[in-house]
């Protein structure tokens, strides 16, 4: 009988899929909020895929106050594992172990985690779980100083903890109240401490064992180079584009911490709520970019971006597309293109579907921009929200949790599952004759 083989990427989605519904089932318990009453199955669907896509958006206004502690560590539990990924953690159990990780499993990692060879696999994931542990740790104990005289020891470390979670998984939950981080707008140092761990989670794990090995930015590769320059850039161009569109209604620490949570994370120390429809168009178009490959966050991804304008800018100047003396690759710049086309179509379409649901829904149909914006920050997984959220119907934080799924494992990755050729190898075949069709 011949033994039916099922694609890496089939594995992927059915492991990301199995611990949102794990985690469904988890927030249903009855010990998960306050008052004893267990969330509706919407809300725990949505939240728990917001939670394990780690997105940010949630259903409920004030996690804080409504969740038990044993809910915020239901919570805090999804977003570490929807953040390293649920195939890194279990290659990673089996190591410790010490069960012997065949080539299945490290080609397993290798889609997962995105990587041209398997070779090295196994170092990378334990790169991947100690940075992520040591990264987070730092960060909570930089977040305890902020929080200890305000709030007991236990509560200041649950705090810092979570936040600490939340923010290098690029998460954008928190537990302050339903005000997010307003409340600590002016605090400097929570406010460096997070936006620098967002950054790092954000700029993707390759490029942070890239630099900590290197240490030295002539060393580092050219990919790690360009999301550096890439993250840079888009940080001040956000920065500026916010302050001026906003002038009067913020200051410069709160338009820079705009700037980088509003790719990736989803915090906010304003209440965008009251942004002008340019700037909000302003963050949409940031949050679908998003962060880097390999990273917690989610979005098209910085290279794409730069692979896209480069593309466009070489073919219009008549000149081959060169980076740093060397030359990209076609099946790179296909396959940029490819995953912006499909992004925006797939986010358009749930965005129109969810219009038409909710346009009876407390007048709605004036208030497109909001949905627009809501679609867009599920699929980037930022977590950012006018406020709409909480007064969707059921069918559209379904589908709003769809979208979030689709942004946090690729629009390639999952509809690559109809891929049924994935272990052919097509080198050697007959090659067609070439047609040139007219376009343009």
């Amino acid at each position: 009988m011949k033994k039916r083989m099922f694609s890496p990427l089939a594995i992927i989605l059915a492991s990301f899929l199995g611990i949102i519904v794990v985690g469904t089932f988890l927030l249903k318990l009855p010990m998960v909020t306050v008052d004893s009453g267990s969330l509706s199955w919407y809300d725990s669907i949505f939240i728990s895929a917001s939670a394990v896509c780690v997105t940010g958006l949630s259903t409920i206004a004030n996690i804080g106050a409504t969740f038990t502690v044993f809910g915020k560590i239901v919570l805090a539990l999804l977003i570490q594992i929807g953040g390293i990924g649920i195939i890194t953690i279990a290659v990673y159990i089996l190591m410790i172990l010490g069960i012997r990780i065949g080539v299945t499993e490290r080609y397993l990692v290798k889609e997962a985690l995105n990587q041209p060879t398997h070779g090295g696999m196994i170092r990378l994931v334990r790169s991947i779980v100690i940075i992520t542990l040591s990264i987070e740790f730092v960060g909570m104990l930089v977040n305890l100083i902020v929080f200890l005289p305000d709030h007991t020891f236990l509560k200041a470390l649950g705090f810092s903890a979570f936040h600490a979670i939340s923010s290098f998984n690029n998460a954008g939950f928190d537990i302050f109240g339903d005000t997010s981080m307003q409340a600590y707008s002016a605090n400097v140092l929570l406010n460096i401490n997070t936006m620098v761990m967002i950054i790092i989670g954000g700029i993707g794990f390759i490029v942070i064992r890239d630099i900590l090995e290197k240490k030295s930015w002539k060393k580092l590769t050219i990919y790690s180079k360009l999301v550096i320059t890439i993250t840079i850039i888009l940080i001040i161009l956000g920065t500026l584009l916010i302050k001026a569109l906003e002038y009067e209604n913020i200051t410069w620490l709160e338009a820079i911490f705009q700037s980088v949570t509003t790719r990736t994370a989803g915090f906010s120390t304003v209440n965008i709520s009251k942004f002008s429809y340019i700037t909000l168009t302003v963050i949409i178009a940031f949050m679908f970019i998003g962060a880097s490959p390999n990273s917690t966050g989610g979005g098209i991804k910085t290279t794409s971006l730069f692979i896209i304008f480069g593309s466009i800018i070489s073919f219009l100047r008549g000149k081959p597309f060169i980076t740093h003396k060397r030359m990209i690759e076609n099946h790179n710049r296909i396959k940029a293109f490819i995953i912006a086309i499909l992004a925006f179509s797939v986010t358009i379409l749930f965005f129109l579907i969810v219009s038409l649901i909710e346009a009876k829904n407390m007048g709605y149909d004036n208030k497109l921009l909001n949905i627009l914006f809501e679609s867009f920050s599920a699929f980037g997984t930022v977590g950012l929200s006018t406020g709409i959220t909480t007064e969707l119907f059921p069918a559209s934080k379904v589908l709003l949790s769809a979208l979030m799924f689709i942004g946090r494992l690729g629009p390639i990755t999952v509809f690559g599952i109809i891929n049924k050729n994935w272990k052919q190898d097509f080198s050697g075949k007959i090659d067609y004759p070439k047609e040139n069709i007219l376009v343009g």
